[in-house]
């Protein structure tokens, strides 16, 4: 999957406009991303990439980049 749809996904995730994240947006700048948003990451990771999400492995992420990196691994 291209990065270009894994952002898609993060919008639809963090229910955002289209063009609005790019990779490195810092995730604490983003008004959408709280509780509800990585709940529901981690629930479009398990179906979309098979891939069960930690709360260490979401806390550990600072910027959309690094969500974008574990849905490659």
């Amino acid at each position: 999957m291209d990065n270009a749809k894994k952002i898609e996904l993060l919008e639809d995730v963090l229910e955002l406009d289209g063009g609005e994240l790019s990779p490195e947006i810092e995730l604490d700048t983003i008004e959408n991303w709280d509780s509800v948003a990585k709940l529901s990451l981690i629930v479009m990771v398990e179906e979309e990439f098979g891939k069960i999400l930690t709360g260490d492995v979401i806390r550990s992420f600072a910027r959309v980049e690094d969500i974008m990196a574990q849905m490659c691994e």
